[in-house]
């Protein structure tokens, strides 16, 4: 008679040293976050707590003062992060692709200068920029006046059509050395043999990077992309610092994360609402999930097949 298996061992080192982490995210991550859609259930009625379901949900879509303010955040996120998409990581690819071409001279000094600004802080940032670009005392009028150009300039932090573009383009000019340095090491792992056997079929140049390496990268553009989403639907520190919580001018800049800050905390004379804010935040919360869900199921799938 065949011994019996014996049943696996509990492999309890890896408890041990996965434990500390796993507590430390779920109690900076995942408790917040359950702990916020627990909140987007109820409401506060003569100080006591009381459930009300997806009460809230219908007030935020359906009521008028709270649909135009989310509408009008939400289509502002989505210009945000549009702009992100078509300038920075264009820009971010053509910047990797030059910088890693091996005749390039000074090209470490050059990738150090372009990522330097994106270890600087959102207050730095928006408050030099706020400087830079204002018409009284900024330095923008006088730069465009030397090079002849001085009617183009415009106070565009203080206009309604060009606050939000202006702060997106600072924006993308601070993060602009993430997608380059991640294309950089892209491109620096394709293996020689196949850049050379390009070369013997007389692919070179820009020819190469369109037909060679731009296939062979497209995973981590992808990446790239789902990381931009992200991160300016969950944008606040750049708008809040160089345009107050109130997103002026006439919350022209108001994002989804000013929004839900507004709300949630209160503001001058509006008093805070932790259930209401906590329900602006899940819907935030689904808004990503659903975008990142389109891409895991998407177009990673079909990114996979391309690839093998």
């Amino acid at each position: 008679m065949a011994p019996k298996p014996r049943p696996p061992r509990i492999k309890w080192h890896v408890i041990v040293f996965l434990a500390p982490a796993v507590l430390v995210y779920t109690a900076v991550m995942i408790y917040p976050l359950f702990n916020t859609l627990r909140l987007s259930l109820f409401t506060e009625v003569d100080q006591t707590r009381v459930f009300v379901g997806l009460q809230n949900f219908r007030t935020l879509f359906g009521d008028a003062f709270w649909s135009d303010h989310f509408w009008n955040a939400l289509a502002n996120n989505f210009w945000f992060f549009l702009i992100h998409m078509l300038v920075q990581n264009p820009v971010g690819i053509a910047l990797a692709a030059i910088l890693s071409h091996p005749k390039l001279r000074f090209a470490s000094f050059y990738r150090s200068a372009i990522f330097i600004p994106t270890i600087l802080s959102f207050v730095i940032v928006g408050f030099a920029w706020k400087l830079i670009l204002s018409p009284i005392w900024g330095i923008a009028p006088g730069m465009l006046d030397a090079v002849g150009l001085k009617q183009l300039y415009a106070p565009w932090l203080g206009k309604q059509e060009y606050a939000l573009t202006a702060l997106s383009l600072v924006s993308v000019w601070q993060f602009v050395g993430i997608p380059m340095m991640l294309i950089y090491a892209a491109l620096l792992s394709i293996p020689e043999g196949i850049l050379e056997a390009a070369e013997v079929e007389g692919i070179t140049g820009l020819s190469a990077f369109w037909k060679i390496k731009l296939p062979l990268i497209l995973p981590s553009i992808g990446i790239i992309s789902i990381l931009t989403f992200v991160a300016n639907f969950n944008a606040f520190d750049l708008i809040y610092a160089a345009q107050g919580a109130l997103a002026g001018p006439d919350f022209s800049t108001d994002i989804l994360g000013t929004f839900m800050y507004r709300t949630f905390f209160g503001f001058q004379l509006q008093l805070g609402d932790p259930h209401m804010g906590s329900t602006i935040a899940s819907a935030m919360f689904a808004i990503i999930l659903v975008g990142v869900c389109l891409y895991l199921f998407g177009i990673q799938r079909r990114m996979h097949r391309y690839q093998f």
